[in-house]
């Protein structure tokens, strides 16, 4: 595909992210994406197909990098686990300011409590990702850095949680924190180191061995 095709098709999934997020998978429509992005409804369908695969295309832009980037970490020969967990941390920081509206995006279809096969692609694309921080406890409990009962699930729960809450209810989230959670240069300054510093003491003081937190 030449530049000036990928050019197009990435400003289409631009379009298509910032659609989405504001109306939601139901609520947006491939006519109004397309009357947005300025192009042809041929052309929208004939790089995505239906609106379900432009949404797919859309998630999957951003979670593929994500993902690479993951592996890359767990992989990591020197890195210790608990360097890996903070290096995520930084990562999702990071994430949960520049990626604000995809965030929204992502979990609005995921709050929907309904079976669908849109559905299920999303978790299967989310549930990479899920699985590569797995590897990562996992490795930490067998070299003995981490507690052996170590609750995986609960702690992946915690960070992904603490996004999707801060995000999601943005009048709960700017009383707590004191601050407007919609202001990207408040979210840059204020959120973004807070729930880095958060979460790596938390996870810190509950992973590792040399903290005893039955006290």
């Amino acid at each position: 595909m030449d530049k000036e095709k990928i050019d197009k098709k990435d400003h289409i999934l631009d379009v298509a992210e910032k659609v989405f997020s504001e109306h939601g998978f139901d609520g947006a429509s491939t006519r109004l994406i397309s009357g947005e992005a300025n192009v042809n409804m041929a052309m929208l369908n004939y790089y995505f197909g239906s609106k379900e695969g432009l949404f797919i295309a859309v998630v999957e832009r951003k979670i593929t990098s994500f993902q690479d980037i993951l592996q890359n970490i767990g992989n990591a020969s020197d890195m210790s686990p608990w360097d890996k967990i903070e290096r995520y941390i930084e990562i999702y920081g990071e994430k949960v300011v520049n990626n604000n509206c995809f965030q929204k995006l992502l979990y609005r279809e995921m709050g929907i409590n309904r079976r669908t096969d849109l559905s299920d692609k999303l978790r299967s694309i989310l549930m990479v990702n899920v699985g590569e921080l797995t590897k990562i406890l996992d490795e930490g409990v067998r070299q003995g850095d981490f507690n052996a009962d170590v609750d995986a699930a609960m702690v992946i729960a915690t960070l992904y949680g603490t996004k999707n809450y801060l995000l999601n209810t943005p009048l709960m989230a700017t009383t707590m924190l004191g601050f407007d959670i919609q202001d990207d240069k408040l979210m840059e300054e204020k959120l973004k180191p807070r729930i880095k510093t958060y979460m790596k003491r938390l996870l810190k003081a509950y992973l590792m061995t040399d903290n005893d937190n039955t006290k």
